[in-house]
């Protein structure tokens, strides 16, 4: 069985394979994979066949989109893609059809991608389990939640898919299923046609197989958009795939990330941060600032309440077709006081502003992806350790750099300054290259 491949190793763009040729791979992948992981909600192979064949059509005639060309890209069901429901997840949108792509989606058409189907989602980006598995042990949650985007990108079903982070929803699946993930800075991303869970904490981002497949996907679809409020106009930068010329500074965030992860993360993450270190990596201690206290209790206090204004429409006079932790995060919010929300959201600025602080002098901060490997497909993991960031709208970066004596992936999380993608990337690309992760699922030998 033939191994996925990266955006770049594909090369639609430079010829080596036709867009046709690639797509054909995926929808094979689907077709093996599928049945067992669960990623899909819907494929839609035929507008895909016809997309791949305009594509080929224009590099014979000389156009050529950009790296993006001719690759199949999966669609979180929360973000719309014209013509194509957007149920997330729930029964409450059994009947929705969107009218238009969303912004993120326009802008991957117009970089060439092709747009293959929509992944699973948790119901309504929360915490309810889905129904997908891990391609790792079927047994095991590839968590949430972007749960099919992450696991189709595993299985080599398509060679990207669109995830989106409140909490932990992109890091923690890409860490899980062992592949790369990018939380871009809040505000960097147009959240235009994307069924909001927190208007504070809301970031679309990629997961992909490789970190310059995470900077082309953030090149193509980063930018301002007069249609979102919070989508702010900041310069990204040119090119965002090369890694360093020299070694990256990084601080390591021991206090609490690496004291309270489980003894084979930690065991497999500072294997990983010695090997970085021993390649050169500039690598010292960073204390938490004071605000770190506080970090987890308010993200949970803006997300819930923002969902809970969101829902107040069907929630809690529709209940019965809401799942038990969706619930929970409503009720919270609920309840929450005007008080506290003001303070979650002034803690926010601070601890914003103090972990840039920490930042100075560093290309990056560090710390384990997730507190442990992959557990049952009871729960979808916890984000404790991305949390903080979607509460500081830092960018992220999360990079697979080996197994745990469960066979299951352990991922590093860089922390970047915000609108700094373009050194995180190359940060993160520099260490990638070290590490050089490269296992796959058993499926694939098994299949």
């Amino acid at each position: 069985m033939k191994r996925p491949v990266t955006i770049l190793e594909a090369a639609v763009a430079q010829g080596q394979i036709s867009a046709c040729e690639l797509l054909e791979q995926c929808l094979s992948n689907i077709e093996r994979f599928d049945p067992q992981v669960r990623a899909w909600v819907m494929v839609d192979a035929a507008a895909a066949r016809e997309t791949a064949r305009r594509l080929d059509e224009e590099l014979a005639q000389g156009r050529c989109r950009g790296p993006l060309h001719g690759a199949p890209i999966g669609i979180k069901d929360i973000v719309d893609v014209a013509g194509w429901p957007t149920k997330a997840g729930s029964r409450l949108r059994e009947d929705h059809r969107a009218e238009r792509d969303a912004e993120i989606v326009a802008r991957l058409r117009n970089a060439g991608a092709i747009i293959l189907g929509k992944t699973v989602t948790t119901e309504f980006a929360s915490f309810d389990p889905p129904p997908t598995r891990n391609p790792w042990n079927l047994d095991r949650t590839p968590g949430g939640s972007s749960s099919g985007s992450a696991a189709a990108v595993a299985t080599g079903m398509c060679l990207a898919a669109i995830g989106t982070q409140t909490g932990g929803s992109i890091t923690r699946p890409a860490s899980f299923c062992g592949v790369a993930g990018c939380k871009p800075t809040w505000g960097r991303v147009s959240s235009s046609g994307i069924v909001p869970f927190s208007f504070h904490l809301d970031q679309a981002g990629p997961i992909a197989r490789s970190v310059a497949d995470l900077a082309i996907i953030v090149q193509a679809i980063a930018g301002y958009d007069p249609n979102d409020p919070v989508c702010l106009n900041a310069p990204l930068g040119d090119d965002l795939s090369l890694p360093l010329a020299q070694p990256p500074k990084v601080g390591v965030l021991e206090e609490y990330f690496f004291e309270t992860a489980s003894e084979e993360v930690r065991k497999v993450a500072w294997q990983a941060v010695e090997r970085l270190r021993a390649a050169g990596v500039q690598i010292e201690t960073v204390a938490l600032p004071k605000s770190f206290a506080e970090a987890h209790r308010g993200q949970r206090i803006v997300m819930a309440v923002d969902a809970a204004a969101y829902h107040r429409d069907n929630f809690p006079s529709r209940r019965e077709l809401y799942g038990p932790a969706i619930s929970q995060v409503l009720d919270e919010g609920r309840a929450a006081s005007v008080i506290d929300y003001s303070a979650a959201l002034a803690s926010q600025f601070r601890f914003r502003r103090e972990m840039l602080a920490a930042l100075e002098g560093f290309d990056a901060l560090l710390t384990p992806a997730a507190d442990r490997t992959a557990p049952g497909p009871e729960t979808t993991g916890d984000p404790r350790f991305n949390s903080p960031w979607s509460y500081s709208g830092l960018p992220t970066v999360s990079i697979p750099c080996g197994l745990a004596e469960d066979k299951l992936p352990v991922a590093l999380q860089f922390i970047g300054r915000s609108f700094g993608e373009a050194g995180l990337l190359a940060a993160a690309a520099w260490c990638e290259r070290i590490l050089q992760f490269t296992d796959v699922p058993p499926l694939f030998d098994e299949n």
